[in-house]
C-alpha cells in the first residue's frame, strides 16, 4: 500500500506538559512547549493555524485535548499511525471550528462515529490513509456523512479495507470537486459509483489492493466508458494499471478535460505519442517504467 507522504514534525507526547485539569494555556505557551520538543507550528497573528505530525503512535487523550483547543486551527496532519485517533478521542477535537484540511493515516474509526466529521463545519479538504483498515464491521458507507460538511470539495480515500458500497456512500457528496482514491478493495463497479459525482473536476485513480476473492483489476480499459459520463471533469490521473492506445482514445471526448496524466502503466511510449497528438487540447503526462515499478505494476495485476 502506498502511504501518505511524510512531512512536517516528529511525533510529540504533550502528557509531560499538560496537567490533570482542563487545558489552560494559550497558543503561545502550547507551541512554545511543543517547540521545545521538535515540533513545527505555523503561526498567524499570534494563533496557531497549522499543526503536523509524522508520528502520532504516542498521541492519547490529552493530546487530542490539547489540540482541539487551537480554536483557530486551519491545517492538521496527524500522519504515522495515528491508532489513538477513535470514537472516543475525535469529539475532543469538536472544537476546531475553523480547521480547513484535515489529513490523516491509521486512525481507528467507525462508520457511525464518521457523522461526527460535520463539526468541522468549515472543511474544505479531507484525507483518509489506511482508516480502520480491516477493522471488524468496518465498511466505509459512513463516508456518506460528509455529505453534511457543506463546504468539503476534496477527499483522499487510500490504502482502506472499503469496497463499492463505500463508494456508492462518496457518490452522496454531491459537492466533491476533487477525489483521489487507489489501493482499496473496491471493483470496475465502484468506478461507475465514482461517476455519479455531478461537480468533480479532478480525479486522481489508481488500482485496487489484490486479494482473495478480488483478483480482477478495478482499473483497466474496461474503465473508460464510465469515465465519459464526468463532463466536469478537468484534469484526470490514473495509473498502476494496463491500458492500450485504443481504450484510451474516447476520454478526448471528454468536454471540458484539459489534463490526462498516465503514471506507472505499461502503455508504450509510441502510443504515447500518438495519444498526445490526437489529444490536441489535453496535455498529456507519462513517464516511462522503471524496473522496480513494472514489478510492482506486476502483482497488482496478478489474478
Amino acid at each position: 500500500m502506498r502511504s501518505p507522504i511524510p512531512f512536517l514534525i516528529p511525533c510529540l507526547n504533550l502528557a509531560a506538559l499538560l496537567w490533570a485539569g482542563p487545558l489552560q494555556a494559550d497558543d503561545q505557551t502550547v507551541a512554545r512547549q511543543l517547540e521545545a520538543l521538535g515540533a513545527k507550528i505555523t503561526f498567524q497573528q499570534g494563533d496557531v493555524i497549522q499543526v503536523g505530525l509524522t508520528d502520532c503512535s504516542k498521541l492519547g487523550p490529552e493530546e487530542f485535548k490539547a489540540i482541539g483547543a487551537l480554536a483557530h486551527l486551519k491545517t492538521l496532519t496527524l500522519y504515522g499511525r495515528c491508532n489513538g485517533l477513535t470514537d472516543t478521542t475525535l469529539p475532543l477535537l469538536s472544537g476546531l471550528k475553523e480547521l480547513e484540511t484535515f489529513g490523516v493515516d491509521g486512525a481507528q474509526i467507525t462508520d457511525a462515529a464518521l457523522e461526527q466529521f460535520v463539526a468541522f463545519t468549515n472543511l474544505k479538504a479531507l484525507s483518509f490513509f489506511h482508516l480502520s483498515f480491516r477493522m471488524p464491521g468496518f465498511t466505509g458507507v459512513g463516508l456518506g456523512h460528509l455529505k453534511g460538511c457543506p463546504k468539503l470539495e476534496r477527499l483522499t480515500v487510500a490504502g482502506m479495507s472499503i469496497g463499492d458500497e463505500a463508494f456508492a456512500a462518496i457518490a452522496s457528496i454531491t459537492q466533491l470537486k476533487d477525489l483521489a482514491t487507489w489501493h482499496t478493495f473496491q471493483t470496475e463497479a465502484g468506478n461507475h459509483e465514482i461517476a455519479k459525482l455531478p461537480n468533480l473536476q479532478k480525479l486522481s485513480l489508481g488500482q485496487r489492493l489484490p486479494r482473495s476473492g478480488n483478483k480482477t483489476p478495478s482499473l483497466s480499459d474496461a474503465s473508460i466508458p464510465a469515465l465519459l459520463g464526468m463532463k466536469s471533469l478537468e484534469t484526470l490521473r490514473i495509473g498502476e494499471a494496463h491500458f492500450t492506445l485504443e481504450g484510451l482514445r474516447p476520454l478526448k471526448t471528454l468536454p471540458n478535460l484539459k489534463g490526462l496524466a498516465l503514471y506507472e502503466t505499461d502503455l508504450p511510449p509510441a502510443d504515447v505519442e500518438k495519444l498526445s497528438a490526437e489529444f490536441a487540447s489535453i496535455k498529456v503526462e507519462f513517464a516511462p517504467l522503471t524496473d522496480d515499478q513494472r514489478k510492482k505494476l506486476e502483482m497488482y495485476l496478478r489474478q
